[in-house]
C-alpha cells in the first residue's frame, strides 16, 4: 500500500481526517498527515520531509510555487476560514459582536487559549488584534499560547478555569469536542484565510495524491467542507 504524505496547517485538520478514512478505502493508499502552525509545516517541507500534498495558506502555496517547490498548475483552492473566539461547551456565552465588546470579553478572561503567535495565521492575526485594542499588556498573564489552534481549542476544553476563552480559526474550533464557536471576530477585527492545497514537485506518490487533493477541494465535498467552517 502506498502512502501519501501531507503537511496542512491546522484549519483543514478536521476536513483531512474526515475524508481519509474513506479515500483509504477506495484507493488503497493511505494518509499519513501532519498538522500545524502554517509557519511551522512551511519549515517541515523547506528542511526536506517527504511530502506529497501541502495545504497552506494562498499565499504560502503561491510563493512555494515560485520557488519551484509545488506544482502551480496542481493549486486548488479548498476554501476560506475566518477567525473566531470559543468557549468551553455549556459556559456562559460573551458578546463579541463588536470590537469594545471582545476587547472587554477579553479583558475580563481568566484565561485565553490561542495558537502560536508568531508562526500561525489566527496566532499572528491575534497578536495584532491585541495590539490593536491596545490590550497587549493588560491580559498577557490570561495568554496560554499553544503550537496550533487544535492544541489550544483541546487544552481550553480540559481547562477547568471559569472564565476562560479560546480565539483561532473556526475550523479548529468546530472540530474540537468539548469547545464551542460564540461568534466571529468583529468585522472591523475579522480575517477570513483562503487555504489551498497543491501537489510537492518531489511527490512520490502523484497519482493517488491528485485524486485526493481533488475530494479535498471538489463539489462533492462542499457540504462537509461549509459543516466544518469553511466557505466558498
Amino acid at each position: 500500500m502506498s502512502t501519501i504524505s501531507l503537511l496542512s496547517g491546522g484549519a483543514a485538520e478536521g476536513l483531512v481526517k474526515a475524508l481519509a478514512p474513506a479515500f483509504e478505502t477506495q484507493m488503497g493508499a493511505s494518509v499519513s498527515a501532519h498538522f500545524g502552525a502554517v509557519g511551522a509545516m512551511r519549515e517541515k517541507l523547506l528542511a526536506g520531509a517527504p511530502t506529497d500534498i501541502v495545504i497552506l495558506t494562498r499565499s504560502m502555496v503561491d510563493a512555494l510555487a515560485r520557488d519551484g517547490l509545488v506544482v502551480a498548475e496542481s493549486i486548488a483552492d479548498i476554501g476560506s476560514v475566518p477567525t473566531a473566539v470559543a468557549i468551553r461547551r455549556g459556559d456562559a456565552r460573551p458578546d463579541v459582536t463588536t470590537a469594545p465588546a471582545l476587547a472587554l470579553a477579553l479583558r475580563d478572561a481568566a484565561e485565553i487559549y490561542v495558537p502560536d503567535l508568531e508562526r500561525s495565521t489566527a496566532g499572528i492575526h491575534f497578536a495584532g488584534l491585541l495590539a490593536r485594542l491596545g490590550l497587549a499588556d493588560s491580559v498577557a498573564r490570561a495568554l496560554r499560547p499553544h503550537p496550533n489552534g487544535t492544541a489550544a481549542m483541546a487544552a481550553l476544553a480540559a481547562s477547568s478555569t471559569p472564565g476562560a476563552l479560546g480565539c483561532t480559526q473556526a475550523t479548529e474550533i468546530i472540530a474540537q469536542p468539548g469547545v464551542e464557536l460564540v461568534g466571529l471576530m468583529p468585522d472591523d477585527l475579522a480575517l477570513s484565510t483562503l487555504y489551498s492545497a497543491a501537489l510537492c514537485v518531489s511527490a512520490t506518490n502523484s497519482d493517488p495524491a491528485k485524486t485526493f487533493m481533488t475530494q479535498l477541494s471538489g463539489p462533492a465535498a462542499g457540504a462537509l467542507r461549509r459543516s466544518l467552517g469553511f466557505s466558498s
